[in-house]
């Protein structure tokens, strides 16, 4: 068990949590939630013995195995899979001690270390880690370079490996589910919900919460709220909870205002007095419940489009990649890469179509090549060949995965959006900020200060301001809260131009989309199914051995002039929203 008793946590000057007193029990799943700056990390690392409390106790177990993501990975020679190895750190001690006995031919200490080995089960230690490598995404292929040749996101999935390598009691994960796409996050989802031991997760993915936690814990103004049941049944009982307190204030602020009213006409007289003292007696006793403080709800909306045609973007035959030049954007796990001559092809026949209403999310693997379409949509990417058609009114809302690091540092969100509309008066540009949550002072300020969840929402209001009738959105919410994960779903969801979506989080995904296309295997394929049976086509694919057997809710392909048989023609559909 683990418990919090009397506990207080400040950062500097800022108190985070006070009078948490909380248990939590062995082989409990529990989401970490909170606004962004509510001490989650914070608590991590106390757990973790990184930081002291202010005040107060946390009691772990004695000899308890604690694993927990690293943050930073160095830049090392070692293999992938020996990386992943070393996370069990007793299997990794006795093949290190068996090489040493190797190289100064101790045959005695070779066959003591080949003992200990089969003691621990340490000849399984690298099926393992390849079992957790492909999971999360890495080719057989890779598993043999050097941790140094990968980039820093795929050096993130090295630590999680590492994490879910060793053996432990306690397993803290800070969100695991930035930089997986969605494959990976319901591969880590399976994985987890087998994990024998206690799980803390910081997590804005409600998905992932309701499909893995058994507690939630709420970090909210100082205080700490323990809920059983996943996110969904947490917002349930919070509901519950402040409609009550609500109830219990109103019922108490009536009695007060009855014992003050006789208190203050009867004090003076004689007769009443003693009546009267028995009440302020009773007035100190009032529990002195608090009022349900209305949190400020966000709310952001993308404004309509200035003009709306029917067809706006097409790819046709289209071969994307890269042209040699370019090239390093192609990282060592990218999928189905051809390389002819001066280029690289990543997605072969490509024929896709954007019309108004559209909202399309693209499924498959990273590396397989959905940034690539993207870009390629965009125009970033030119052409290896093939046609891009958009018409002439076509205005375009990119949001890549670089975007909220490619804001200018020492600017203000003023500045950025004087550089989009150099003519425009300040006001105006302050009332637009005002409705993207960045009010008064806040609009003038640097975005050095800024959190990654308030420079990303910067980078939406940004595109925003362009009225663009075509969202190309690259995994937009890595660095927002689920807060303004709902608000962004909602502003989506009133969108009347076309979307397209690459994300990990299925909420949103699922709330926004209501057409999916599955990107791998260098092509461009419908999938004519919904999120949940994309799911189960992944659990069935990985139980026949992860062989590539095809989607059972394929899209019908119209043969037509010279099209691949395996890559369907787009043709326009009746829309569900308006």
């Amino acid at each position: 068990m683990i418990a919090f008793r009397n506990f207080a946590l400040r950062r500097g000057e800022r108190l985070l949590l006070s009078n948490v007193d909380i248990a939590l029990h062995a082989g409990a799943k529990v989401g970490v939630v909170g606004r962004n700056g509510c001490g989650k990390s914070s608590l991590f690392a106390v757990i973790q013995g990184e930081i002291e409390p202010d005040r107060g106790d946390v009691d772990l177990p004695n000899r308890l195995r604690l694993a927990s993501v690293a943050q930073e990975t160095p830049s090392l020679p070692d293999a992938a899979i020996d990386f992943v190895v070393s996370g069990d750190t007793e299997v990794h001690a006795v093949l290190e001690a068996e090489k040493a006995a190797m190289a100064a031919e101790d045959w005695d200490g070779v066959a003591a270390a080949h003992q200990k080995l089969a003691e621990i089960n340490g000849y399984d230690a690298e099926a393992r880690a390849g079992k957790l490598l492909h999971g999360l995404g890495f080719k057989p292929d890779t598993h043999r370079m050097a941790v140094a040749e990968f980039s820093g996101g795929w050096r993130v999935r090295l630590n999680l490996a590492r994490a879910l390598m060793q053996p432990s009691d306690l397993l803290l994960l800070d969100e695991p589910t930035n930089h997986l796409d969605l494959d990976a996050v319901l591969w880590l989802e399976q994985w987890l919900q087998k994990y024998p031991g206690t799980l803390l997760m910081i997590s804005h993915d409600r998905e992932f919460l309701d499909g893995l936690c058994t507690h939630t814990l709420h970090l909210h103004e100082q205080t700490a709220r323990l809920y059983s049941g996943d996110y969904t049944s947490f917002e349930r009982q919070r509901a519950e909870h402040l409609r009550q307190q609500q109830i219990a204030f109103e019922k108490e602020q009536v009695e007060r205002a009855h014992l003050e009213a006789f208190i203050a006409r009867f004090k003076a007289k004689a007769s009443k007095a003693k009546q009267a003292q028995s009440r302020v007696k009773r007035l100190a006793k009032l529990a002195g419940t608090e009022a349900v403080r209305a949190e400020r709800e966000i709310r952001i909306a993308f404004p309509d489009p200035l003009k709306l045609p029917h067809s706006l973007l097409r790819l046709d035959h289209v071969e994307a990649g890269y042209h040699l030049a370019g090239a390093a954007h192609a990282g060592p796990s990218d999928h189905a890469i051809v390389e002819e001559g001066d280029h690289v092809t990543i997605l072969s026949g490509v024929r896709f179509g954007l019309e108004a209403g559209d909202r399309i999310g693209l499924l498959g693997p990273n590396g397989a090549g959905k940034s690539t379409l993207v870009k390629t949509l965009v125009g970033e990417l030119p052409l290896l060949d093939g046609e891009r058609t958009a018409h002439p009114d076509l205005v375009l809302g990119y949001f890549a995965q670089h975007t909220v690091e490619s804001l200018q540092a020492g600017r203000s969100p003023i500045d950025h959006l004087r550089d989009l509309a150099p003519g425009v008066a300040t006001q105006d540009f302050r009332d637009y900020l005002g409705r993207w949550q960045f009010p008064g002072d806040r609009a003038f300020e640097s975005i050095d200060g800024f959190s990654g969840g308030e420079r990303a929402r910067l980078a939406l209001a940004l595109i925003a301001w362009k009225k663009p009738n075509v969202l190309l959105l690259d995994e937009p919410t890595n660095h927002l809260d689920l807060e303004m994960r709902e608000a962004l779903a909602e502003a989506l969801s009133d969108f009347d131009g076309a979307i397209v979506l690459v994300s990990h989080d299925r909420h949103l995904t699922g709330l926004v989309c209501d057409t999916f296309w599955r990107v791998a295997d260098g092509h461009v394929e419908a999938f004519n199914g919904d999120l949940d049976e994309y799911a189960s086509w992944l659990r069935a694919r990985g139980s026949n051995g992860g062989g590539e057997a095809e989607p059972k809710a394929k899209a019908k392909v119209k043969a037509n002039d010279g099209a691949r048989p395996n890559v369907p023609d787009y043709t326009p559909r009746a829309h569900k929203r308006k």
